[in-house]
Parts: C-alpha cells; structure tokens; sequence
C-alpha cells in the first residue's frame, strides 16, 4: 500500500491538499499516475459546490486528466503507456483528475496519440475535446466555404474551437460578452468579433438573412434560437452547451426551408472509437503552439481559489493543473 496526493473534497468545508492510501480508490482495472488535469467550468461548479454532482463523500474532482498507465488488468492500456481520459461522469460520479494517482474502467481511457504530450492534452482537456467533436461533426455534413460562427467563443470550447477552424482554413466570426477579449479572440485566429448582444434578441422572423456556412455554438437560449434563422441553406449547427438554458424557442421552418440541421454534441459518453478519432485528429490538426499560449498552470492548491474565478468569469484561457508540483 502506498500513498498519494490529491484535493480532498469532504462533505463540509474547504477541500484541501492531502495524502491518501490508494486501496482508498474507487474501483477499475487501470491504474494511473497522473501528470496534469484541467480547471473546466464543470471543475468549477463541483469544487464550490454550487451543482450536486457529487453522490459519495469524501469526493476527487478534475472531470479529465492524462498521465502514464502503472497497472492494467485490461490487455488494451499496458504499463508505461500514455492515456488520456475526458467524460464518464469522471470527477462527479467517480474520483477524477485533482490527484496524483487515479483508478477507473479500461473503456474509458484513450490512448495518447504520438506527438501529444499529457501536458499539451491537458491544454485541451475536455473542452479541446469538445470543440474537435464539433468540427468533426460539421465536417461530416458537409461544412464549406463562408463564414463560421462561434459563439460563447470566449469559453474553453469557443476559443479552442477558434482557433482550430481558422488552422483548418475556415473564415472564423466569434462572438462574445466581453470587449475586452476582443484581441485575445483576434489573436487565434477570428476575422471579426460580433457581439453576443446582437445574438440575445428574439428572432425577428421564422428564417432570416441567410449568413453562416456552419455554427459551434456553446451559448444556448436565445442564441442559438436567433443563429438558427440565420444559417445559410443546408448547413449545420453544431451545439455544445446550454450557459443561457436549455429551452429552445423555434420553429421548423429552418429546418424544412433551409434544410440544415441541428447536431448535438456530446463528450460525456462519447463511444470510444469516436474519442479515438478525435484525439488522433486533435494531433494532427490542432495549432498547439497557439493553444500553449492561452494556457496558465497551477498547482492543486490553487484550485480552490481558481474555481471560484472561473464560475465569475474571471479566468480567460486554459488552466492546466500540474498535480505532481
């Protein structure tokens, strides 16, 4: 039996830094020792307890990490390999990635690809996950010339999601609530910045001036009720997250009069071949170098503090957790 350090959640109170034995780990057939998780704004709703999520106390947060696989039960995942873990409700229902050493089911991890270091996985985590699911999926139907929207572009899936379809070639709009992100967005890659006000009215009419050859949208709401109206015919809107609710005040006349379609975007049980793919793409296709400079590392101590930031909007960027520091 040996120990390991990880950000304790109790029941009540601040979550803090400690050593535990690993038979206290919840069961699996793999066995990892992490190197780097992220701060998402799931992470950070979990940490201040402000969404219950978590059933068991004492409680691991971090819903993705990477690392280096030390046991394995599972002839899939040998040991020295490097894995990589995003969804399976890991963090909620089971001890995630604010740990040196994690345990879970050998279905859930992926291989690291080559060329992709845990670090720079981590630097995407499950948004950069997410936001390659969404290219992936337009690209599926079909997406081509014209411009692209990104909406909520200042999030983690936006801006990775910027950054991407520019690298891919694509005339990128992103749109966001925060002026002064602006250069930030410029900087990955967008042509032009529309503000998510002139996106927050209700449609004006059932389908409007066609304007968008595709959409990620990570807003919800009303915002992706107006988008609707405005995609050009038969393109697609991929949609990601629901930060404005997840009611949706539309018709079908987009649909039947423009042919386009609504694709929802899931990277909790996402299907493991599917995760393959993605990440394979991820290494090939991500610009990291521009990724690594949005990236700020912490410690696992300065979790507790970032998580309350981040539900305030005060994190811009990604945050990658060193849990070995």
């Amino acid at each position: 039996m040996t120990q390991f350090r990880a950000l304790l959640m109790q029941a009540d109170g601040r979550p803090e830094v400690t050593e535990i034995d690993d038979d206290r780990l919840p069961a699996g057939d793999v066995t990892v020792d992490v190197e780097y998780s992220t701060l998402n704004y799931k992470d950070g709703l979990i940490v201040t307890r402000q969404w219950d999520a978590v059933k068991r106390w004492p409680h691991v947060a971090g819903i993705d990490f990477a690392g280096t696989v030390t046991a394995s039960d599972d002839p899939r995942h040998a040991v020295g390999d490097k894995v990589v873990l995003t969804g399976w409700r890991v963090g909620e229902m089971h001890w995630g990635g604010y740990a040196t050493r994690a345990r879970v089911k050998g279905d859930w991890l992926v291989a690291l690809p080559k060329g992709l270091s845990t670090r720079d996985a981590m630097a995407l985590g499950t948004a950069g996950f997410t936001a390659m699911l969404a290219v992936m999926a337009l690209e599926d139907h079909g997406l081509t010339e014209g411009e692209v929207l990104v909406t909520g572009a200042s999030g983690g899936v936006g801006s990775v999601a910027v950054a991407l379809l520019a690298a891919l070639g694509h005339t990128v709009v992103a749109s966001s609530g925060r002026e002064a992100v602006n250069d930030y967005l410029l900087g990955l890659g967008a042509t032009r910045i529309v503000s998510r006000a002139d996106l927050a009215e209700p449609p004006a009419r059932p389908v409007d001036h066609e304007q968008w050859a595709g959409c990620i949208d990570s807003v919800g709401g009303m915002t992706l009720a107006r988008v609707l109206t405005q995609m050009r015919y038969g393109t697609s809107v991929a949609a990601v997250g629901l930060a404005s609710g997840a009611e949706l005040s539309t018709t079908v006349l987009p649909f039947l009069l423009r042919g386009m379609n609504l694709l929802g975007i899931d990277s909790v049980m996402c299907p493991v071949p599917l995760r393959q793919r993605a990440w394979d793409r991820i290494a090939q296709d991500m610009p990291m170098d521009k990724i690594r400079q949005t990236v700020t590392e912490v410690g696992l101590g300065d979790v507790p503090d970032l998580a309350e930031a981040i539900l305030k909007g005060g994190v811009r960027g990604r945050t990658v957790v060193n849990v070995t520091a």
